[in-house]
């Protein structure tokens, strides 16, 4: 993944299969190898990402702990009652901010706002800029940690 349109891409292709599973009740990791045994006769189910698999199953065995931020940074909200698009956004880029080391901070805050904006209501960017922002300011420590481990 060299070019950030790419990350980009792979990125809302995350959300989309994080949507998708909780709206089927299904695990994400299964729609991933499903799509993954389609495409060579099927190229409408598009191309998998690595950074989409990373990150996918990143939130899948993380996902406990990921709630959990998220949850702790709500203000007024609980999960469960957000749209389920933004649940899948602040999924992955929660992940991201605690896991993906590789990734700077703010870039992960950029391109979670760009999809929310794409893909969400009108007030999602900066409700999900908010809850990321507080999620943000504990990011460095947990990283460090995780380093060092």
């Amino acid at each position: 993944m060299k070019k950030s349109g790419t990350r980009h891409k792979a990125r809302k292709r995350a959300v989309d299969l994080l949507f998708e599973a909780e709206a089927k009740d299904a695990p994400a990791t299964d729609l991933i190898a499903q799509r993954r045994e389609i495409y060579p006769s099927d190229d409408s189910v598009g191309m998998m990402y690595d950074y989409t698999v990373r990150v996918v199953e990143g939130v899948v065995a993380d996902r406990t702990q990921v709630d959990a931020v998220i949850e702790s940074h709500l203000e007024n909200w609980r999960l469960h009652r957000l749209p389920a698009v933004d649940r899948a956004i602040l999924r992955l880029a929660v992940w991201e901010l605690l896991y993906a080391t590789d990734v700077d901070i703010d870039v992960v805050l950029d391109e979670a706002v760009k999809l929310a904006q794409e893909l969400s209501t009108d007030e999602s960017p900066s409700f999900v800029n908010g809850v990321l922002g507080r999620v943000a300011e504990l990011a460095p420590q947990v990283r460090a940690a995780a380093s060092a481990e």
